[in-house]
C-alpha cells in the first residue's frame, strides 16, 4: 500500500517520546557537525539542514541575523523565500530580536504586525542567539503551514541548540587573561 506522503506531512503531531528522540538525534549530530566549526554561517546552515530535515511540518527553517543595530538579514534558510530584512520593530522576529525573548506563535494570523514572507505560514517559533556577553546575535525561526505545530519541547531544544550557536560564537572577553 502506497502512503500518501502530503497527508502525513500534514500530521506534525509526533508522541512527546517521539520528539524528544528526534531532537536529541539533532543535537548529537549537530554536536559532531559543529564541533570545530568557526564559521558562524557554516554552523548556521548545519543547524537549518538538520532541523528542516528532520521535521515534515517544518515548512521554513532558517536564521534572520543581525547586521547592523535593529536590523536582521535573511540567511541561511531551507524553504520558500523569506523576507530578505525585518527591522526589530516589526513582526514575529524582530519581536524576538527586540526582546531577547522567544516567540511561540500557535496562529501567526493573531498576531497584528505578522510579516507574511509565506501565506502559507499558519504557526511560528522564533529563538533569539544571544551571546555570552547578552547581544542578540541573530534569530532562528521556524515556520509551519500547520495552526498549533510547536510547543513547550520545541521551545526546550531549539532555545538550548541557539544557546549553544551563542555561546560557541560569543566575542572573546576583553581583558587579560592570566
Amino acid at each position: 500500500m502506497a502512503i500518501n506522503k502530503s497527508v502525513t506531512a500534514k500530521n506534525p503531531v509526533l508522541s512527546h517520546s517521539i520528539k524528544r528522540d528526534r531532537y536529541e538525534s539533532v543535537v548529537d549530530r549537530l554536536e559532531l557537525l559543529i564541533d570545530d566549526s568557526t564559521d558562524i554561517i557554516a554552523a548556521m546552515a548545519t543547524v537549518v539542514a538538520e532541523l528542516h530535515n528532520t521535521f515534515d511540518h517544518f515548512h521554513w527553517t532558517g536564521f534572520y541575523r543581525v547586521t547592523s543595530p535593529g536590523h536582521l538579514q535573511v540567511g541561511p534558510y531551507q524553504g520558500g523565500h523569506g523576507c530578505l530584512e525585518i527591522p526589530f520593530a516589526r513582526g514575529i522576529c524582530g519581536a524576538a530580536a527586540r526582546t531577547a525573548k522567544t516567540q511561540l506563535v500557535p496562529d501567526v494570523n493573531d498576531v497584528e504586525d505578522h510579516i507574511a514572507c509565506s501565506t502559507a505560514t499558519q504557526s511560528e517559533i522564533v529563538i533569539p542567539i544571544i551571546t555570552d556577553d547578552r547581544a542578540v546575535l541573530a534569530v532562528l525561526d521556524v515556520d509551519s503551514d500547520i495552526l498549533n505545530a510547536f510547543d513547550q519541547i520545541d521551545q526546550e531544544y531549539l532555545e538550548a541548540i541557539g544557546a549553544q550557536l551563542g555561546a560557541r560564537f560569543s566575542p572573546p572577553a576583553s581583558g587579560i587573561s592570566r
